[in-house]
């Protein structure tokens, strides 16, 4: 049996660049893990892939993404061998935590190893992108600087010294959603998004200007509440607050460790939260 944790990721600043003629949007982002994971449980089977999950929403059929990377993986490798897949979650769906993909990621890497399975990390990345467009993100560690789709990836080093804290509001955006209802400004600056973070990364309050997410307007008029986290975020001390992906998670970046945990004990009274020490990483 190979067992792995499938981390979380938050995105610190999300810019849509552009509607592509395939009709995908081109976006610059930083996906950065966080210290939440799913626990992935994968034991050799003769043949197939079959999944449990302890969550019953959860689908466990075809349309599951771990059972969709297993087989790409097996039909790639040309084996014959089968997979049974144990998905413990903790990440929420639905959240922009990139969970799905990143339970799909490990499982690529996690039968590469069950099986022993021969196949190049190009290979690997091909099938992770037919997948969904951050799953290859998810198969190396490290930040990363990501364009296009969000598969064209520049991993770098990025050790925050703050505390982050991660709050689920429990409301789950459809990113389809999100994304169709999206209306481009050109107005609006495109900034390199690695540059700004590592400049400024002992003085956060210059990314309160600089660095925005583009799904937090459409959201944020859809689902006040969501928009209240952040400004409850700030309130009670962080330096830089932003909402992951297309929502609904917010976070907040804390130089104090009190206020980080005061802010993480209020909001755990009524949604899910995670804290992060500052330069956590995975390894």
């Amino acid at each position: 049996m190979v067992e792995l944790r499938a981390y979380a990721k938050i995105n610190i600043g999300l810019q849509i660049v552009r509607k592509r003629d395939d009709g995908f949007h081109d976006i610059d982002t930083v996906f950065h893990r966080v210290d939440v994971y799913d626990t992935i449980k994968l034991t050799p089977a003769e043949s197939g892939v079959t999944i449990k999950c302890d969550t019953p929403t959860i689908p466990t059929d075809d349309t599951n993404l771990c059972a969709r990377a297993a087989k790409a993986l097996l039909d790639a490798t040309g084996s014959t061998k089968g997979v049974h897949i144990l998905l413990e979650k903790r990440i929420p769906v639905g959240a922009g935590l990139g969970g799905g993909s990143s339970d799909a990621a490990s499982v690529l890497t996690g039968l590469t190893e069950l099986l022993h399975l021969t196949i190049s990390p190009d290979e690997l990345a091909q099938i992770a992108e037919k997948i969904g467009s951050d799953v290859p993100y998810f198969l190396r560690d490290g930040s990363a600087y990501a364009k296009g789709k969000g598969e064209i990836l520049s991993y770098f080093e990025l050790d925050l010294p703050y505390w982050i804290v991660l709050v689920y509001p429990g409301i789950h955006i459809s990113t389809p959603w999100a994304y169709g209802r999206f209306e481009f400004n050109p107005q609006l600056p495109i900034h390199n998004l690695q540059k700004l973070l590592l400049e400024h990364k002992a003085l956060p309050v210059r990314w309160v200007n600089s660095i925005r997410n583009d799904f937090e307007p459409i959201v944020f008029e859809a689902h006040e509440e969501i928009m209240r986290v952040k400004e409850v975020l700030y309130r009670t001390g962080a330096d830089f607050a932003l909402m992951s992906g297309s929502g609904s998670s917010v976070f907040g970046l804390f130089r104090d460790e009190r206020y980080a945990n005061e802010c993480a004990d209020f909001f755990s009274k009524r949604y899910p939260t995670y804290i992060t020490q500052p330069g956590w990483n995975p390894a």
